[in-house]
């Protein structure tokens, strides 16, 4: 068995392999040989009176791939960005953080890897951003704008490069310094100009592409600011709101989001219009109302009930289903579902190119193994 850190990863992995893997998978996945588990979160109310234990995990893998499970421990807590609201969360104490993936053989069941889910995560999560924009963005887009300056608008841009000829980005976040930064970082590594600019709509105007990569509760753009043949797509359920993709001609997806709901174990009863997590994700909940009270709710949205607008991105690789039909369309990805066969696909890539450069530790497999039936 082998143990891949998020060094490891970092210097395996690249965003066009990265994506190839992905769309791979999700080929298989239209003809019915993958699968995968919808994320779901359990929330544990902790000592501590600003902030929630969550665990997250979610599953998935194909018959030429592994199958795979993303865990992750984090204490999550919420608070404002710009009179909205951001999620925060740690392991430990700020800046550590938490999170693996474990693959295993769907050929006898062996444990294969362990790998370190940070970097491999934000690369994953870009890859099928850019697997959107390859099959939904204008031919010769050119212009991004970037609402957010983390880690993964940084991997977003990147996979926005590899199938669209980008001349140049602008990216906005709340502080002013984190997008001075990202803009230099970004015009040397990907060698397009970066300009970093002091309004959310400074970004999004004259953008054909349009990318909001933040962890905020409420909508970062605006309905009013969206033109005809732009492209745009999410990081997180909630950053971009019903209107604005109402406004829009095709909606493509991921995967399913209305069976999310909240479930609360001891009345035996569910919601399935709460989505307490803002994500779109289905969550156990412990706690006490006024604790449970401090996890943000939000609707789940209805829009994609709409199957004539709504599509999924399996669909489009498969060629079932098309895209884009002109140039004034706007069109929407909603990077939202399905992660764990992301994890299956990507996490097999690297863990395959680790053995041949020989990189990552051994762990003994017999400690993953016993004599004892369940």
């Amino acid at each position: 068995m082998l143990y891949l850190d998020n060094e490891d990863v970092k210097r395996l992995l690249k965003m066009n392999d990265c994506m190839r893997s992905i769309e791979s998978i999700y080929k298989e996945f239209a003809i019915g040989d993958a699968t995968y588990r919808h994320r779901i979160d359990v929330f544990i109310p902790s000592a501590k009176t600003d902030s929630y234990f969550r665990w997250g995990s979610m599953e998935g893998g194909s018959r030429n791939t592994v199958f795979a499970i993303r865990m992750k421990s984090d204490m999550v807590y919420w608070k404002d960005w710009e009179a909205g609201t951001t999620q925060e969360k740690y392991c430990v104490r700020p800046g550590l953080f938490c999170g693996f993936i474990l693959l295993f053989s769907v050929i006898n069941g062996e444990p294969l890897a362990m790998i370190n889910d940070g970097y491999l995560q934000h690369m994953r999560v870009a890859a099928c951003a850019g697997l959107g924009v390859k099959y939904l963005a204008r031919e010769d887009s050119g212009m991004v704008g970037v609402i957010g300056s983390g880690g993964m608008a940084r991997t977003y841009l990147m996979a926005f490069c590899e199938v669209r000829k980008i001349k140049k980005a602008k990216v906005y976040s709340p502080t002013k310094s984190h997008r001075e930064e990202y803009a230099k970082e970004m015009q040397e590594a990907l060698h397009i100009e970066v300009e970093a600019v002091d309004h959310p709509y400074d970004a999004v105007r004259g953008s054909d592409i349009v990318a909001t990569c933040t962890d905020s509760l409420t909508p970062v753009i605006r309905k009013e600011w969206i033109e005809r043949g732009m492209h745009v797509t999410n990081a997180n359920g909630s950053e971009i709101g019903d209107d604005v993709i109402a406004g829009t001609d095709i909606v493509v997806r991921l995967g399913e989001q209305t069976l999310y709901a909240a479930v609360d174990k001891r009345k035996n009863r569910h919601s399935s219009s709460i989505d307490y997590t803002g994500h779109g994700i289905f969550s156990y909940i412990a706690g006490q109302p006024h604790e449970v009270r401090r996890i943000p709710r939000k609707e789940v949205q209805k829009i994609y009930r709409d199957e004539s607008r709504s599509v999924f991105l399996a669909d489009l690789v498969s060629g079932e289903q098309q895209g884009r039909k002109s140039r004034e369309d706007i069109t929407f990805f909603d990077n939202r579902g399905t992660q764990g066969l992301q994890f299956a696909a990507v996490g097999k890539q690297v863990v395959d190119l680790a053995r041949l450069k020989g990189l990552g530790r051994s762990l003994n497999t017999d400690w993953f193994l016993q004599e004892i039936r369940d």
